[in-house]
């Protein structure tokens, strides 16, 4: 979408921790509201934390909580006191721009993770940026974030330097959706519908482009409205084309409702999407059976991941309310990679954060390299994770089942 460390490792951009002087305090000795010695460094959050995607949003928020708890307990930047900030966009891109101004304004914040949308970061990025304020999104997946409006055209350039992602983007995902339902699924006729949204827009003129490519044909296109919920016109567009499956580019609240339209127009066949339908809440919204529907997510699932286990494990013994959800490890890197920074920054400033902590922060997170929830957690020129690994799930027996997992380079 935008729509999974713990301990693990040590980075390797760090080379052995220093004992920290001045009471770990920064060059003007200032010190946090901590308590003791300890100079608090504050991790921003941004991410709907109410409203139709707030189950993706406490997961993201959750699980920087558990990240930053870790970080503490093992004293992983020795002086400094990791603390949370997080705040609530509502999906709004609005709300997403006065967050980030108020991050912006607290000078103990060092790094943020979020937001969830990629409409949303769009709005943020110049915010941060002019501050020298390094974020990373768990789940922004539109390509333009990080290689620019012309990145279809083959000319890439990074819009800003203080911009990261641990979520591989569309230009790999919608090609992974593509391939696999060309190929493993055996579709030849596809009906393309999106929100007109920055991620569902993006996501499926990226599909459709590629599932051509293959041989496949298009056997329709049509646009929605976010929260709307009547869909029956699409749907019967769906049907009179004689498609033999959906591609919805777009968030689950839609989505569901789409593909529960789209069979009680007598179109029975599967809907896809991308990871923003890779939600528990995709199959509550149909009244119809969602059996063989299907959608992609980023990365491997974390359940079957050896890396994982202790972040599953810890998760469920901090008694969240809410599940890490499709994100959760991937927040969890993204707040792992900003201590990282954070820890390498003081390590080179004789154990204390410089004057310009922030600058120096995004600096360091272009060569922040460690083993994380989702596997290896690194960065290339662009931002962008060097992590390409994707899966496949279908609905069965009324859950998400994973089908297929591989790594996908476009």
């Amino acid at each position: 979408m935008r729509n999974r460390s713990l301990l693990i490792l040590t980075a390797v951009v760090t080379t052995g921790a220093l004992t920290l002087t001045a009471c770990g305090s920064r060059d003007d000795d200032k010190k946090g509201d901590s308590g003791g010695d300890k100079t608090t460094v504050v991790i921003g959050m941004d991410g709907p934390l109410t409203g139709a995607q707030s189950a993706l949003g406490q997961g993201i928020k959750n699980s920087v909580d558990l990240a930053i708890k870790i970080a503490n307990e093992k004293n992983e930047v020795p002086g400094v006191q990791f603390k949370q900030e997080a705040y609530d966009d509502q999906a709004l891109p609005a709300s997403g721009q006065t967050n980030a101004t108020k991050l912006v304004g607290n000078e103990d914040v060092l790094g943020v993770v979020g937001p969830l949308n990629s409409n949303v970061a769009q709005s943020m990025q110049g915010v941060f940026a002019r501050a020298d304020l390094v974020q990373v999104s768990p789940s922004n997946t539109n390509p333009a974030l990080s290689q620019g409006d012309k990145w279809g055209s083959g000319e890439k350039k990074r819009p800003f330097k203080t911009y990261f992602r641990t979520a591989t983007t569309d230009v790999i995902q919608g090609k992974f959706a593509a391939t696999y339902l060309y190929n493993d699924a055996k579709k030849r006729k596809v009906f393309v519908v999106d929100d007109k949204q920055t991620y569902g827009a993006g996501l499926a003129a990226i599909f459709a482009d590629e599932f051509k490519k293959l041989g496949g044909t298009i056997a329709g296109e049509d646009k929605v409205t976010v929260k709307t919920t009547d869909f029956a016109a699409t749907a019967d567009k769906v049907k009179a084309s004689g498609a033999d499956s959906v591609f919805y580019g777009g968030q689950y609240p839609e989505g569901g409702l789409v593909a529960d339209q789209v069979k009680k127009a007598g179109a029975n066949i599967p809907t896809m999407g991308g990871d923003a339908l890779y939600d528990p809440a995709f199959i509550k919204a149909s009244g119809q059976s969602n059996e063989g529907d299907l959608a992609t997510s980023v990365g491997y699932p974390v359940e079957q991941l050896p890396t994982a286990k202790e972040f599953v494990e810890k998760y469920k013994a901090g008694n969240y309310k809410d599940p890490y959800s499709a994100y959760g490890g991937y927040s969890y890197d993204a707040t792992w990679a900003i201590i990282q920074a954070v820890k390498k920054v003081v390590e080179e400033n004789d154990g204390k954060l410089p004057k310009d902590a922030r600058a120096k922060v995004t600096e360091a997170m272009s060569k922040v390299a460690f083993d994380g929830v989702t596997g290896k957690v690194s960065f290339d020129d662009f931002g962008d994770t060097t992590n390409k690994q994707l899966t496949v799930y279908t609905v069965k027996n009324g859950t998400w089942q994973s089908i297929k997992s591989d790594t996908f380079n476009d």
